[in-house]
């Protein structure tokens, strides 16, 4: 019984720290992402500082799950994420879109790109990073 115990244990601190810091996992991604946007002059720009990220809203109101989808493409695994941000500026929001690519020689992930889209007038979509 103690051995179990100890097994399970064992096992929820490995899905933990894989979770919170692997270079793979959408939080990580994600925060990497958040930090891109607000160090950019432009975004800084339309939305003012301090930027605040957050992910789709549950039934609760919390905020915190941030949307992503895996896929495999060319024997290659690629993850998109979508998440919110917005600043100080009265209204003004943006939607944040996120492509990351797998890199077998580095063994993590290599962003693709990093968009966001300006949801209040005028709208328009800022470039952070393309690598396409």
């Amino acid at each position: 019984v103690v051995l179990v115990g100890i097994g399970v244990t064992g096992g929820l601190f490995y899905v933990i720290f894989k979770e919170l810091f692997s270079s793979s996992s959408p939080s990580k991604i994600y925060g990497d992402a958040l930090e891109k946007c607000r160090s950019h002059p432009e975004v800084i720009g339309v939305f003012g500082e301090p930027i605040k990220g957050y992910g789709e809203a549950t039934r609760r109101g919390r905020r915190q799950f941030v949307s992503h989808i895996e896929y495999v493409k060319d024997g290659l695994k690629h993850m998109r994420l979508k998440f919110y941000i917005e600043g100080s500026e009265p209204g003004k929001q943006g939607t944040v879109h996120v492509e990351v690519k797998e890199n077998p020689e580095k063994g993590r992930f290599d962003v693709r790109y990093i968009l966001v889209d300006v949801d209040s007038y005028p709208r328009r979509t800022i470039v952070i990073e393309d690598n396409r």
